[in-house]
């Protein structure tokens, strides 16, 4: 088995978990199965970067020696290419971003964690790709860049050779998923019993919680509501229904709703549905028809066609795939 090479692209004001998450996953597989995974870290000119919580790392070389080291050789880019992210993206180095245009096509997998999907996409390496990062930053990244098709919802999202991920520790996840497609699940589930996390969240389970993704709403008759449809999403959740509750006509608490929390009841209650589900089959061992019917869904189709179209996997599969047990 040849020996795969993940270099780490160092900046100023990087998220250090976003480095240190994934180098850990890549390490603890190099001790698992030895001579799997090489680990460098590079930074433009060779010098220690401060991290966006003020911790200083120290590269092992510099994109620039790098870079002539590989021209000269006419070689190929690392197996792994891995761009974290943290506040240095917000204003990027223009040295890091050129090199990342020239050199990033070279890797065999370019991958990055939360923001650093910023650094791509203004390298053009995102066009035409769809994407995730940060779900504080998902609005920026669409609008900043229109050719990249960027998904707010997956913790990752792998589209070819180009893996992105969402914010901070889902870059552990992004990470086990890899070794877990280079070294086998047997391999990653080691790993990730090591970390005392779970093997790994699929890609496509959500970044946040619908209460998390929806605001909470100014007025306290709309806030009762949103804590009613928490409570019971196996109940008549209508737009009529939720009105009367909070004594409003249905037109004006659709409105209402919709300019107080920026989703339409309809879209909340779905993810509210989808998200109590979820816990169930993740937490529990009741079966598919007793949760699908606890959820509000009525049905086990209902359930499965609504988990297919949010999380592109049917109930079933995001059970079997969530629900590995960490070490104690």
């Amino acid at each position: 088995m040849a020996q795969r090479t993940v270099l780490v692209v160092l900046f100023d004001g990087v998220q250090s978990l976003d480095v240190t998450g994934p180098v850990e996953v890549f390490a603890g597989a190099e001790q698992h199965t030895p001579g799997s995974y090489r680990i460098r870290t590079a930074a433009v000119d060779g010098a220690a970067v401060r991290t966006s919580s003020g911790l200083t790392l120290v590269p092992d070389e510099s994109l620039a020696q790098m870079s002539e080291g590989a021209e000269a050789a006419e070689a190929a880019g690392p197996d792994i290419l891995l761009v974290p992210g943290g506040q240095g993206t917000s204003s990027p180095d223009p040295r890091v971003t050129e090199w990342l245009r020239a050199h990033g096509p070279r890797a065999g997998r370019l991958v990055s964690v939360c923001t650093g999907a910023v650094l791509l996409a203004a390298a053009g390496l995102l066009d035409g790709r769809r994407a995730t990062t940060h779900w504080a930053y998902c609005d920026a990244l669409a609008r900043d860049h229109p050719a990249v098709e960027v998904d707010p919802d997956p913790i990752y999202v792998r589209d070819g050779t180009v893996y992105t991920s969402a914010g901070v520790t889902c870059g552990i996840d992004l990470a086990l998923a890899l070794v877990e497609e280079d070294l086998g699940r047997d391999a990653a589930l080691a790993i990730a019993r090591h970390l005392v996390v779970f093997l790994r969240r699929p890609g496509n389970q959500a970044q946040f919680s619908a209460q998390l993704a929806a605001q909470t709403a100014q007025r306290e008759p709309l806030r009762e509501v949103q804590r009613w449809i928490a409570e019971h999403p196996d109940g008549d959740l209508s737009v009529e229904s939720l009105a009367g509750h909070a004594r409003l006509s249905p037109r004006h608490f659709a409105r209402a709703f919709r300019d107080e929390t920026g989703m339409t009841p309809g879209r909340y209650v779905d993810r509210v549905r989808l998200e109590h589900a979820r816990r169930l089959l993740e937490d529990t061992s009741d079966g598919v028809e007793e949760i699908s019917r606890a959820s509000g869904y009525g049905t086990p189709e209902a359930m499965r066609r609504a988990f297919v179209k949010s999380l592109g996997t049917p109930p079933a599969e995001y059970r079997r795939r969530f629900r590995p047990t960490a070490a104690h």
